[in-house]
């Protein structure tokens, strides 16, 4: 339940569709003689696509996420590594499914860099976690990662597949059972630097402490707060992305998913 109210009430409440419906309602405030409430309402869309669009708003909620961890992605550890944990959300199961192959989406790095830490640390689990994240359904991606790194020359021995989890909460209930790690064991944890303090907090609720190694930086540093968007879209996208990562951080430790707000190192 959880999880299908939390997809839904992101959807209503994201910028850009918050920006849509004050659009909407304004013109429709407009056709039927309410031109005060129409002009907030205008008024109030336009600020939210000219501030979060092409104005840097979305880089500015970004970056406290991005910064949290680590400002660049880390080196190939020189210890011992038990395992890397890849947390799924690169995968496009949709384009998969109707074309084959593994289609992927922006954050692509998440699995390239999985991969080449796993050619690095030859001793190292590969694990995947990651089920269908869509509110209707579908298959997880498991069975094509698992070739992937198959074909990319990884022993299918050390290769480890969670398919289940459709959220970052359910990726660290489902996989610690599956790695039962002891005290002295180290696993790094993939995925984009924006999502690492929301996956940190639940892990360390899971009883899972892991090693961060955020990757996917969608910033280049702090210089991009004051730097405006390429384009409309791309903004808003930003902003409902870095939204959906404070939203998230809010409703997992208000619901006691995470051990604090804004988990740090």
């Amino acid at each position: 339940m959880f999880f299908i109210a939390s997809k839904i009430v992101f959807f209503c409440i994201q910028p850009s569709t918050v920006a849509f419906l004050a659009l909407a309602a304004g013109f429709l405030c407009l056709q039927f003689k309410r031109p005060k409430s129409g002009a907030i309402l205008l008024s109030a869309g336009f600020g939210i696509i000219v501030l979060f669009g092409f104005l840097p708003g979305g880089n500015i909620l970004v970056l406290p996420l991005e910064q949290r961890f680590a400002t660049r992605v880390p080196d190939v550890p020189q210890e011992k590594i038990s395992g890397i944990i890849l947390l799924g959300g690169f995968e496009d199961g949709a384009i998969t499914d109707s074309r084959g192959g593994l289609a992927l989406n922006e954050s692509a790095e998440r699995l390239t860099e999985t991969l080449r830490l796993a050619r690095a640390l030859p001793d190292a689990k590969v694990i995947f976690t990651g089920g269908s994240g869509s509110l209707f359904g579908g298959e997880g991606m498991g069975s094509e990662i698992r070739k992937f790194f198959v074909d990319a020359g990884i022993e299918p021995g050390r290769i480890v597949i969670e398919n289940l989890s459709r959220n970052t909460y359910e990726n660290a209930m489902f996989t610690k059972p599956l790695v039962n790690p002891s005290p002295q064991d180290k696993w790094l944890l993939v995925t984009s630097a924006y999502h690492m303090p929301r996956s940190i907090g639940v892990f360390r609720k899971a009883g899972f402490d892991v090693v961060p190694y955020p990757v996917d930086f969608r910033t280049r540093g702090r210089g991009d707060a004051i730097r405006p968007l390429d384009s409309i879209s791309a903004g808003l996208a930003r902003t409902d992305l870095a939204a959906k990562e404070w939203i998230g951080l809010f409703a997992y430790w208000m619901s006691g998913r995470s051990t604090s707000l804004f988990p740090g190192p």
